[in-house]
């Protein structure tokens, strides 16, 4: 530690002895951060996300709902239920996709399921 002081008077060498041995530093307390400001944009955000959550949910549950009232219409052999539970449900699909609930496809496929399965009982009342 003591390094070239041959130079130095007695107390000069205390000094320079004192300065270079490591003291424990005391760390400066830094003041306390100021409050985050409050992101206006995303607690909109959060509240529309919410609201739309739930109106599609109700959306879907009503299409579920209209779906197994053509499935109960089906195995009863119900014709005039069938067709209009079917109208009724074509009617909610095409709407969940105008409202962006649906994708297109996903509808059509759901419409062309439920025709197809509606066509069972309308068809064999025919023959």
């Amino acid at each position: 530690m003591l390094k070239n002081i041959s130079n130095f008077s007695g107390s000069q060498t205390l000094r320079v002895a004192n300065s270079m041995s490591r003291r424990p530093t005391r760390r400066k307390k830094l003041p306390a951060k100021a409050a985050k400001k409050k992101n206006l944009s995303v607690i909109k955000r959060t509240r529309q996300a919410v609201k739309r959550s739930l109106r599609n949910a109700s959306i879907r549950s009503k299409i579920k709902t209209l779906s197994r009232k053509i499935e109960e219409a089906v195995a009863e052999k119900n014709q005039d239920q069938a067709r209009q539970s079917l109208k009724e449900a074509a009617k909610a699909i095409s709407a969940a996709v105008s409202k962006g609930v649906l994708h297109k496809n996903t509808a059509s496929r759901k419409i062309s399921r439920l025709s197809k399965l509606a066509n069972t009982v309308l068809k064999s009342a025919a023959a």
